[in-house]
């Protein structure tokens, strides 16, 4: 396993060149010109030109990605063009919010899709398998923004129970939370019903049954316990997107997390900062998606590495 681990991380290097390019080239596709920001609206043509030069802006596209690279290799990746400060310092604040959110929210997310599935699965076509559905099919249809300001709606304004946003304490991280899980929830709700129902028809199952095992161990001990390498693979799909797609839940909830950050940087046109912040989601993409491929020898012993 060690091996196909640090040959897995090998391979990854030239997707991430690959990402690198491409998400510098679309960066410098956005319309708008930085210099002119930082310049000011009433700035003249010359004063625009200096600042496009020290930003190294009049420079050909494919010099600038070189020297981009170059600062990536030896861990230099510039300064951000809106405060000053280093592409590292920028980020590293904005971190422990938008990692706190994701592990909070897929947490609750896997303990309740699964529960509900699994629910769902033994209760097959009787009414406890109506509710979960209509929750799961609720969790997919209901826009995130939408959820996030009734909740605000509900529990901030009206009850006055939970903050409305920002970090104030733990409490602030719940109603976010509960936003950027709802859609997760869902999909390993109907993922699981789907998968446990498939594998409750397997002989296996029908043998362990005439065993004269209890049906809680039939279940869990056979039927799920089949079905969690599925589960584990789109549950670890969904974690790489859910750290990537925290942008409506901060901006819903003031949170000065990745996710805001991204948007401001955008927005400010400051390449540096958001360069780095999707060559970041895409990194712990790819090594989501190995630590998933890892869990599978774990789950079932039968797997293999070659």
């Amino acid at each position: 396993m060690g091996r196909y681990f640090i040959k897995r991380l090998l391979s990854a290097i030239p997707l991430l060149l690959v990402i690198s390019f491409l998400v510098f080239m679309f960066i410098h596709m956005i319309p708008g010109d930085p210099a002119k920001l930082i310049a000011g609206q009433d700035s003249t043509k010359e004063e625009v030109e200096v600042v496009r030069q020290q930003l190294g802006l009049d420079q050909p596209l494919l010099k600038q990605y070189g020297q981009y690279m170059k600062g990536l290799v030896t861990g230099d990746l510039g300064n951000s063009i809106r405060n000053g400060k280093s592409v590292v310092e920028t980020i590293a604040p904005r971190m422990k919010p938008t990692i706190m959110l994701t592990v909070s929210a897929m947490i609750w997310a896997t303990i309740i899709g699964v529960a509900l599935g699994i629910i769902s699965a033994v209760f097959h076509g009787r009414i406890l398998d109506y509710v979960g559905m209509i929750i799961a099919i609720s969790g997919i249809s209901v826009p995130s923004f939408w959820l996030g300001l009734e909740l605000i709606q509900g529990f901030s304004v009206a009850l006055n129970w939970l903050p409305t946003g920002g970090l104030d304490s733990w409490q602030s991280y719940i109603l976010p939370s509960l936003t950027m899980g709802a859609g997760i929830m869902a999909i390993l709700a109907r993922f699981t019903r789907s998968s446990m129902l498939e594998t409750m028809r397997e002989d296996y199952v029908r043998t362990a049954r005439a065993k004269g095992l209890t049906e809680s161990l039939v279940v869990m001990r056979h039927a799920f316990k089949n079905s969690l390498i599925e589960i584990v693979t789109v549950a670890g799909l969904q974690i790489g997107g859910l750290l990537s797609g925290s942008v409506m839940a901060e901006t819903v909830f003031s949170i000065p997390g990745l996710g805001r950050l991204l948007v401001d940087s955008i927005n400010f046109r400051d390449y540096k900062v958001v360069q780095a912040l999707l060559l970041f989601f895409a990194a712990e993409y790819i090594f989501i998606n190995l630590i998933v491929d890892v869990l599978y020898g774990v789950i079932n012993p039968k797997v293999r590495y070659d």
